[in-house]
């Protein structure tokens, strides 16, 4: 066979397989059964896009309702507004960022002062902001619980507005006028759509604080205060989506620093001390000092520099560890306890309302365990590294709230038929390295 008949014969190879090529059909952007005319979103800090220990500018532009709002544009979404802090004001309340390295190699993370605080608040003691007084979709309040967003408060209790800056901020009155309860302000003004991520803090809260001074909420509370906002955010027949609440043992905050590591590093300069103690959660609710195991759950912000000196201090049974830095087991298992009947009832009251859910509960627990790979990169629930937590292990990154809005957009599709299309991951940064 000569050379020209090999060029023949491979150009009707060429010709076979360009007729034979399959079309790639892309499915219409479609909005379903929904209506994303006006899109508002209701929650804590998680919608509000706070980030790095605080709320500012950069995160919550990077807020996941901006990123869904962004993606429902192809179906019908219009504007959305955010009470975003201006340029001058940037740094919010105040944010954590990497601002070098330590001759081992772990980051230096420095807190950035705040420039929108215009002051303190004289009941708490936390800081007023700068007022936003343009228009909102976003009503993200960091602190929220569930309760307070009912407007369940106790006899004598200042109204919420009063109680938290972040939610003064967008109140037309200041304190100690800041009346307005937050059930009425979100749904002020019509729109017609709704995504609610409420009751984190109500276990969150007990949890990091090492299940000193903050409480759980009841469940029954829980229940009733859920059926409430969900009541009045459907009015109408309205729709929208909601999320169940995280295992908070699977967040970096309490994976991070470990018992074994601390004892390693103590050994290094005191090879005789063979355990740690810390003050634990006996199952009648009292609390006696024991050795420490690999169970207990210690928090990103533990001051590993306490340990030893003078005191002893973590090294014997008459100063252990406090309480306010260890999640014990028994502590773990009471918060799953609520965290399982909190979410029970999320998806009873979504089930009956026809809404849409985004299991957050299960995502991050496969999170943990397995990773995830997004268009050939790696993420995980590691601190730092794992590019989908901040730099204060609870709040994501921006690449991390672009991938909690695919999956409301992911539930929001599957509920009510519709094609809304995913963000680019990609486009999102994790956590920024100096």
């Amino acid at each position: 066979m000569n050379l020209n008949n090999y060029k023949n014969i491979f150009l009707a190879g060429l010709l076979v397989l360009t007729a034979c090529k399959p079309e790639v059909n892309v499915a219409p952007a479609t909005s379903g059964s929904a209506d994303f005319t006006t899109y508002i979103a209701v929650g804590d800090s998680q919608t509000a896009g706070y980030a790095d220990d605080g709320l500012y500018r950069s995160g919550q532009i990077n807020s996941f309702p901006n990123t869904i709002a962004e993606q429902l544009k192809s179906v019908g979404g219009g504007t959305f507004n955010q009470p975003l802090f201006t340029d001058v004001q940037a740094s919010g309340s105040g944010y954590r960022k990497i601002t070098g390295f330590n001759p081992d190699g772990t980051p230096i993370i420095t807190k950035l002062a705040g420039s929108a605080i215009r002051g303190a608040n004289p009941i708490t003691g936390g800081e007023l902001y700068t007022k936003y007084t343009g228009e909102n979709n976003n009503y993200g309040i960091p602190g929220i619980r569930i309760t307070d967003a009912a407007g369940i408060t106790l006899p004598g209790f200042p109204a919420y507005g009063n109680l938290n800056g972040y939610y003064e901020r967008l109140l037309s009155a200041s304190f100690p006028l800041a009346n307005t309860p937050y059930l009425d302000y979100v749904t002020a003004k019509p729109y017609t759509f709704f995504t609610c991520w409420l009751g984190n803090n109500d276990a969150l809260g007990y949890a990091t604080a090492g299940g000193v001074g903050a409480t759980l909420t009841d469940k029954d509370l829980f229940k009733s205060a859920f059926t409430t906002v969900i009541e009045r955010l459907t009015t109408g027949g309205k729709k929208g989506a909601v999320a169940t609440i995280p295992d908070v043992s699977t967040i970096p905050y309490f994976t991070t620093v470990t018992i074994p590591a601390i004892l390693t590093a103590v050994q290094k300069s005191a090879p005789t001390v063979q355990a740690l103690f810390v003050n634990a959660r006996n199952a009648d609710g009292s609390y006696t000092p024991r050795a420490a195991t690999a169970n207990d759950l210690v928090v990103l912000t533990f001051p590993t520099s306490l340990i030893g000196g003078a005191t002893f201090y973590g090294l014997t049974p008459a100063n252990p560890i406090e309480n306010k830095y260890i999640l014990d087991p028994n502590e773990v298992a009471l918060v799953r306890d609520y965290v399982t009947s909190y979410n029970q009832t999320i998806n009873t009251v979504a089930a009956n309302k026809g809404l849409a859910v985004f299991d957050a509960f299960t995502f991050l627990n496969n999170l943990k365990q397995k990773g995830l790979l997004i268009n050939g990169v790696n993420l995980s629930a590691n601190f730092v590294t794992g590019g989908i937590f901040s730099l204060d292990g609870v709040h994501l990154t921006p690449k991390g709230y672009a991938i909690e809005a695919n999956e409301f957009i992911k539930a929001i599709n599957a509920k009510y038929s519709a094609n809304i299309p995913q963000a680019d991951v990609n486009k999102f940064n994790s956590v920024i390295f100096p």
